[in-house]
């Protein structure tokens, strides 16, 4: 993951906002694994590493969060997959296996996509999502904190399971 981390660092910043790089990114990296597996079991974070099933490379990160921007949401969905493996489609795989899995719990989930105004690759990733499973762009920018600074982003919604 370190490895990752340094072929594009502006990259994994985004996808990992609370990186500081100027503080050790290893021992960052290795506390959010720590932190991750400590609430194994809880419900409120999931991740999962993605990898080449002929290497078994680490492509990238997926996973549903707690650090929610709407009132509605249950998760956050982030993703980070290193730039070689980019517009291949597997973050929008690996999606769409996690929102099926969310279709299939006993009580309905609201997962949240934040993507920046200027991502356009991931607001397509998002609108397509968004498309796929009956989510909706919401109309206003919402400001997340990042780097000490409000910054705006467009915020998905997209309702699963029995209910929605």
């Amino acid at each position: 993951m370190f490895d990752a981390y340094q072929e594009d660092p502006e990259a994994a910043q985004s996808a990992l906002p609370w990186l500081n790089p100027d503080d050790d990114v290893r021992r960052q990296l290795r506390d959010m694994l720590y932190d991750i597996e400590a609430q194994n079991g809880s419900d409120q974070l999931h991740f999962w590493s993605i990898h080449r099933t002929d290497t078994m490379e680490f492509v990238g990160l997926v996973g549903l969060g707690d650090e929610l921007q709407s009132l509605h949401a249950d998760f956050n969905l982030g993703y980070w997959v290193r730039r070689a493996h980019r517009r291949k489609n597997m973050a929008s795989a690996c999606v769409d296996t996690i929102f099926g899995w969310l279709t299939n719990r006993e009580s309905s989930t609201t997962v949240e996509i934040a993507v920046h105004p200027h991502n356009e690759a991931g607001l397509a990733t998002a609108d397509a999502i968004c498309a796929r499973w009956g989510g909706e762009r919401l109309p206003e920018f919402i400001g997340i904190e990042f780097n000490e600074r409000t910054v705006p982003h467009h915020l998905h919604l997209v309702d699963l399971g029995p209910e929605a």
